[in-house]
C-alpha cells in the first residue's frame, strides 16, 4: 500500500524506534522488517529521507539505500542513492530535485545471496524548508466514486455522499451542514426508507445518513388534488400513493429554532385521460425546531401548485411540448429571505421559465390569496412572476432547479438554473440582479428575464485524465458557512457508458471574481489546507478545460504548460505568456485572470492535494484547469 507523506520534522520522532529482539518479531520469510520511510527537512531542490530496517540476526545485506523517480514504486534501476544502516537507521539527503515536483521514494536493502527488499512508497517534494506544514498531514477522502458496491439499503451507513440527487443544504445551530435529496437513488434503494432523504456533516467531507423525514405521502395531497378536480369539474381521482413523485427539497434556517423545508410532491396520471395534459404537482412546507431530530419534521400542508393561463382547456396534446397546458410548474422550489425581510418562494420547472411569489414570513404560504390555479394570466398573477426564462412564449425550454442567493459583500441576489436533459447533458448557469424580483442580466448583460441566454456557464460535463469524469452536473445548493466561504453542491453523474444512474453527492468550492461573479471549482471539494500558493508552484504541466457550452459533450482536458520565464510553452495559449498576483492568489494566463485553490486531486492515485484553477475569459467562456503533480 503507498502512503502519502509531505516532509515535516514531526516524523523525525518515528526514527528514534530501535529494534526488537527475533523473539518479539515475525521476519516473515524475508528476515527483514523494513518501516514505511519518512522525510525529515527540504530546500527547493534537496529532501532528507530515512528508514527504519530490523533484520534477524541471521542476515546479512550487500547495500542499502533509497530509490526514487517521478513514477511510482520505483526500484534500483531507477535514480539511486546508497547510506549505511547505522542503528537499524539508513538515512540520505536527496539532491538535484526539481522545485515543487512530486517525487515517490523507496528505501531498499540488498540481502547477499538473496534478493532486494523495498519499503512502501512514500511522496516527497521539494519545497521552502517546512513553511508548507499545514499540508503535511493531509488525508484525501477515501470514499468510492463508483458507489455500486455499497449502494444497497443494508450498507447505508457506508454510502457517504452515495446516492444524492437534488441536493439542499444548511448550516444549522449545532454546527452541522444538514443535506436533504429528491428521492432517487442506484436501483431505487432509497425506497424503504421514506421520502427526503437526510444525512449530516461537520466537515462537508465525511457524511452520516439519517433517513428519511418523510415516512408517507401528506394526507393532504389527495385531497387537495381532488378538491381542485371537483372545482374543474372532473371525477375524483383515487391514484395509487406507491406512484406519487418526491422531488427537490429546499431547506432553509428562517431563525434559531425554525427550519423550514419546500418540497414538490408529483401527482401521477393525466388530467383527464390519456388525450389530456399531465395531473399537477403540488409544492408543500415542513417545519422542525432542530433537524438533529430527524423525526421532527412537522408537515404544514399545501403552498401551492401548477398554474394555467388556458382556463379549462386542458386537452392540450400531450405531445405538444411548445404549448403546454401549464405555464408555471410546481417543481423544484427554492426560498430565500431577501434583504428588506421579505420571504420569496421561487420554483419552476420546464414549462414557461422560473417565477417568484412572495411568502407570508409567519406562515411560510403564498401571502396573496391564492385564487383557481386556472384562468387567464390576469387570474392566475397570484402564482408568481416570471423571473428567468430561455425563450419567451415556449413551454418547453429545459431549465429548472433554481436557487437563489445574496452575497452582501458584492450586493447582488444570484439565480443559479439548472440547463438541459438531466441525465448527461445538465449544466449550471447564473445571472444576477440588485432586486431580489429581476430583472436578472447575465455576465454578458443580456436580460435572462426576458429570454436572453444565461451565461456564464458554471457547470458542465468534463473530465481530467485518469478518470471517466463527471456529467448530469447540475440542480445546485449555494449555501456559505457564515465566515466567507461559499460552496456548491449537487450530484453528479457517471458517463453514460459506465453507468449513468450513479449519482455521487458533489461539494465544490465557490470563489467570487473581482467583477462579483461567482466560479465553482472544477475539484470537488475536500478540506485541503489553504496554505498560500507560491510562485514556483505554478511552473509545469497543468490540465486545462475549455468550459464553455456544448450540448451533451463532456469537455476533455488538454495540457498546458507554464514554463519558468513566464511562457505559456505548450497548449491552446502556446506563444502566451503568464505572470501572477501571490496577494490575490490569480494566475493570469494568455491575459485570462484564473483564480487560484488548493484542492483535492481526486483523480490521482493515491488521492492527494493540488491547484485548480476557474476563470471566466473572452467570449465569456469559462475555463477550469488543475496543476499536474
Amino acid at each position: 500500500m503507498k502512503h502519502y507523506k509531505w516532509i515535516s520534522l514531526l516524523f523525525a520522532a518515528a526514527l528514534t524506534m530501535g529494534a526488537c529482539s527475533d523473539d518479539e518479531n515475525n521476519y516473515g520469510e524475508t528476515g527483514v522488517i523494513i518501516e514505511e520511510p519518512v522525510a525529515t527537512e527540504a530546500t527547493l531542490k534537496s529532501v532528507s529521507v530515512s528508514c527504519t530496517f530490523d533484520l534477524r540476526d541471521d542476515i546479512r545485506y550487500v547495500s542499502a539505500g533509497f530509490c526514487y523517480s517521478l513514477h511510482e514504486n520505483p526500484t534500483i534501476y531507477d535514480a539511486t542513492i546508497k547510506s549505511t544502516l547505522t542503528n537499524g537507521t539508513v538515512s540520505a539527503t536527496i539532491d538535484g530535485l526539481t522545485p515543487y515536483t512530486t517525487y515517490h521514494v523507496r528505501a531498499y536493502i540488498c540481502i547477499y545471496q538473496g534478493e532486494t527488499l523495498y519499503s512502501s512508497d512514500i511522496q516527497i517534494m521539494p519545497s521552502e524548508g517546512l513553511e508548507d506544514n499545514e499540508l503535511i498531514n493531509y488525508q484525501a477522502p477515501q470514499y468510492l466514486d463508483d458507489y455500486r458496491s455499497i449502494a444497497s439499503w443494508d450498507l447505508r451507513d457506508q454510502w457517504n455522499l452515495s446516492n444524492v440527487h437534488d441536493p439542499s443544504v444548511v448550516l444549522a445551530e449545532d454546527g452541522y451542514y444538514y443535506m436533504y435529496q429528491t428521492d432517487a437513488s442506484y436501483d431505487n434503494k432509497h425506497t424503504a426508507g421514506g421520502h427526503f432523504h437526510a444525512r449530516r456533516s461537520k466537515d462537508l467531507v465525511n457524511w452520516e445518513y439519517l433517513g428519511g423525514t418523510m415516512q408517507s405521502l401528506p394526507e393532504w395531497v389527495i385531497p387537495k388534488l381532488n378538491e381542485i378536480r371537483t372545482d374543474m369539474g372532473l371525477k375524483e381521482a383515487t391514484p395509487n400513493t406507491d406512484e406519487f413523485g418526491y422531488w427537490a427539497p429546499c431547506v432553509r434556517k428562517v431563525k434559531d429554532g425554525l427550519y423550514r423545508m419546500y418540497y414538490s410532491i408529483v401527482c401521477p396520471g393525466n388530467i383527464d385521460g390519456e388525450n389530456s395534459w399531465a395531473e399537477r404537482a403540488f409544492i408543500g412546507m415542513m417545519e422542525n425546531t432542530d433537524p438533529s431530530n430527524n423525526n421532527g419534521w412537522v408537515d404544514k400542508g399545501y403552498v401551492i401548485t401548477n398554474a394555467s393561463d388556458k382556463g379549462l382547456n386542458f386537452h392540450v396534446a400531450p405531445n405538444d411540448w411548445a404549448n403546454c397546458y401549464y405555464k408555471w410548474n410546481a417543481i423544484d422550489p427554492s426560498y430565500i429571505i431577501a434583504e428588506d425581510g421579505k420571504h420569496y418562494l421561487i420554483y419552476g420547472s420546464w414549462n414557461s421559465g422560473i417565477a417568484l411569489v412572495e411568502l407570508n414570513a409567519e406562515t411560510g404560504k403564498v401571502k396573496a390569496e391564492l385564487p383557481n390555479p386556472w384562468g387567464t394570466n390576469e387570474d392566475i398573477a397570484a402564482y408568481g412572476q416570471l423571473i428567468a426564462t430561455r425563450e419567451m412564449g415556449n413551454r418547453w425550454q429545459a431549465s429548472e432547479g433554481p436557487e437563489i442567493v445574496y452575497n452582501p459583500n458584492t450586493g447582488y441576489y444570484y439565480l443559479f438554473v439548472a440547463y438541459d436533459a438531466l441525465d448527461v447533458p445538465y449544466n449550471t448557469r447564473v445571472a444576477r440582479s440588485k432586486n431580489i424580483t429581476g430583472p436578472y442580466l447575465g455576465i454578458d448583460g443580456a436580460n435572462v428575464t426576458e429570454g436572453a441566454d444565461m451565461l456564464p456557464v458554471v457547470t458542465h460535463p468534463y473530465k481530467f485524465a485518469n478518470s471517466d469524469g463527471w456529467v448530469g452536473l447540475s440542480h445546485c445548493a449555494i449555501f456559505n458557512d457564515g465566515n466567507g466561504h461559499w460552496y456548491y453542491s449537487s450530484q453528479g453523474r457517471l458517463p453514460a457508458n459506465i453507468d449513468n444512474a450513479v449519482m455521487l453527492g458533489h461539494v465544490r468550492s465557490i470563489l467570487w471574481t473581482k467583477d462579483g461573479w461567482p466560479l465553482v471549482m472544477p475539484e470537488r471539494y475536500g478540506a485541503v489546507p489553504q496554505v498560500t500558493i507560491k510562485e514556483e508552484e505554478l511552473i509545469g504541466k497543468w490540465e486545462h478545460i475549455d468550459l464553455s457550452y456544448s450540448y451533451g459533450e463532456q469537455k476533455s482536458a488538454a495540457t498546458m504548460t507554464l514554463a519558468a520565464d513566464h511562457t505559456i510553452t505548450e497548449g491552446t495559449w502556446k506563444g502566451g505568456t503568464w505572470s501572477y498576483d501571490a496577494e490575490k492568489q490569480i494566475l493570469t494566463a494568455n491575459g485570462i485572470e484564473l483564480y487560484l485553490k488548493r484542492e483535492t486531486d481526486w483523480e490521482s492515485t493515491p488521492r492527494t492535494h493540488t491547484i485548480v484553477y476557474a476563470g471566466y475569459g473572452d467570449n465569456f467562456k469559462t475555463y477550469w484547469g488543475k496543476k499536474n503533480k
